[in-house]
């Protein structure tokens, strides 16, 4: 759509879109404190790029003084979704969401991407999606080469919208869910649960899958993985996309509430996040499925909160990982669903390990989902800051709860000829069950 728009022509329409949070964006008072915490705005300095700039870019749209144009949409896109802005803010402005808020309203005036409506249109077929990726892992080889000694691939020719540099996470041939039956079984198990794998789990880093199982059997669980689970929706949500990602919701919730699961759990922070609180927020208006919303909600936890919080995990069987471990806490674990010390506790539970924290943990890695896809230089100046920080600790590896951060991170880690190792909290635990197995 072109931005030669008349403004008169369209300031109901766009004006109608926002209408709803203006009072909400009314409560920022534009003190600026957003500016010492907003990642991109400290490698751009300019004020579309903080939150501030942004929610007075939406409030023009409501005042009729500017339309939804092309580079209301760009401003909107570029965020983190860190969170950062709301942590911080002194008035509680949820500017986290107001943002969402401005690229569903940019969905609804404007449209999704070519892009991106061809890629939410492949992600919303289950099926074809799974033998996508499938095929994407068979004939991976051909077009991405495997790093050594990392779980890491590079590509072969320069692809488009790819940097040819750019390290990425590999595409498995033979998914996770693929790997096990369903139901896996353990002798007089304590209790069932049902494992949200996610997109990145089951068809990238199937090794964080394969740990998650491995420490829950140690921990005499029975896991059960719904064949019929999809992604959880929090790549359309942010990008806007409400409506599709209600689709994703609706599937999962009802995919998972068929079994009589005691608890749910995610190795991934996004994806919990979704189950236990995004979920809530997409059905507030939907009585039945808000409630079937809060049931999912109350059985959901993040797997190093579940070991620590609920299990208990056995630590008499834990055997020595002699490393020297960092910690980096994705914005979606620490600003989402606010956990950051069960982690920890796992780490420092392991015989052997030397647990070094980074001066800045909780900073933004770059990533931000697509973010890193659409400004891939960009994310790296933010990813530079948080790589120096675990250079620092002289640590061997790097340890975090999210996929997306872990394969940005070690991108960052080899773009900086660092030869550290990025793991799942879960796969240093389970190293360490593995080592106690062979005392």
């Amino acid at each position: 759509m072109s931005d030669e728009i008349n403004v008169k022509d369209i300031n109901d329409h766009d004006k109608a879109l926002l209408t709803d949070i203006q009072d909400a964006l009314a409560n920022c008072m534009k003190c600026g404190n957003c500016m010492a915490h907003c990642p991109v705005y400290k490698e751009l300095g300019r004020e579309n790029a903080v939150a501030r700039g942004k929610l007075s870019l939406m409030e023009g749209v409501l005042s009729g003084t500017i339309p939804i144009s092309t580079n209301f949409e760009k401003a909107m896109s570029m965020c983190l979704s860190c969170k950062a802005c709301a942590t911080n803010c002194p008035c509680g402005v949820p500017a986290d969401e107001l943002i969402v808020r401005g690229r569903q309203a940019v969905v609804k005036a404007r449209g999704l991407g070519p892009i991106k409506k061809k890629v939410f249109a492949l992600l919303k077929n289950r099926q074809l999606f799974d033998f996508s990726l499938r095929m994407a892992g068979l004939f991976a080889p051909l077009s991405f080469k495997k790093l050594p000694g990392k779980m890491g691939t590079i590509a072969r020719f320069p692809m488009p919208g790819m940097d040819v540099k750019r390290v990425t996470a590999p595409m498995s041939a033979n998914p996770l869910r693929s790997q096990y039956p369903e139901v896996i079984k353990v002798d007089n198990p304590k209790m069932r649960v049902g494992f949200f794998t996610g997109c990145t789990i089951n068809y990238m880093y199937t090794d964080v899958g394969q740990a998650t199982i491995n420490v829950l059997k140690a921990n005499n669980i029975e896991v059960v993985m719904p064949s019929m689970q999809h992604c959880c929706g929090t790549p359309v949500f942010y990008s806007g996309d409400v409506d599709s990602a209600k689709l994703f919701a609706k599937h999962n919730l009802e995919t998972f509430d068929r079994y009589n699961f005691d608890y749910i759990i995610a190795s991934c922070g996004s994806c919990t996040e979704a189950f236990k609180i995004e979920y809530l927020h997409m059905f507030k208006d939907d009585p039945k499925m808000k409630t079937l919303a809060e049931k999912i909600s109350k059985k959901t936890y993040e797997i190093s909160e579940f070991l620590v919080d609920v299990v208990k995990f056995d630590k008499t069987k834990l055997g020595p990982v002699n490393a020297t471990v960092t910690m980096h806490d994705p914005c979606h674990m620490v600003r989402g669903i606010k956990i950051t010390k069960q982690p920890r506790e796992i780490l420092k539970s392991i015989p052997g390990l030397n647990f070094v924290e980074m001066s800045k943990p909780d900073r933004c890695c770059g990533s931000g989902g697509s973010f890193s896809m659409s400004y891939y230089e960009l994310s790296r100046q933010v990813n530079d800051r948080k790589v120096a920080d675990i250079g620092s600790t002289k640590a061997d590896i790097v340890a975090t709860s999210c996929g997306t951060c872990r394969m940005h991170i070690m991108d960052g880690l080899v773009q900086n000829n660092m030869d550290k190792e990025t793991l799942h909290v879960i796969q240093v635990l389970d190293r360490s069950y593995q080592a106690g197995s062979q005392k």
